[in-house]
């Protein structure tokens, strides 16, 4: 084939040559589809297949400072500073900084 020249070749064999590249592109693809299926198998057995819904989400505030109403908390993660300094010295529980909407 790398010694071919297509504007010499007759219709019959450039048809022909068409024939055979369309069944070699078939063969590729359901191999490709083959190993899509494989790896997708792999990746639902290891538990990748689906992430967590609420990662990345954004929530509404579930604490506000006291001091500074500005400053909120959705309550996920580490304890953010301001709440510990406003607690600190006090009787002060996080139940009391919750926004009661």
């Amino acid at each position: 084939m790398a010694g071919m020249n297509l504007k010499t070749m007759e219709v019959d064999a450039l048809l022909k040559l068409r024939a055979e590249i369309d069944d070699q592109l078939v063969l590729r693809r359901a191999q490709l589809q083959k190993e899509l299926a494989r790896l997708e198998l792999l990746k639902a057995r290891n538990g990748q297949g689906k992430g967590r819904s609420t990662k990345g989400r954004k929530v509404a505030p579930k604490y506000r400072s006291k001091k500074d109403p500005t400053l909120t908390w959705a309550g996920r993660g580490a304890m953010p500073l301001w709440m510990r300094e406003e607690m600190k010295g006090t009787k002060l529980q996080k139940d009391a900084f919750l926004i009661k909407d």
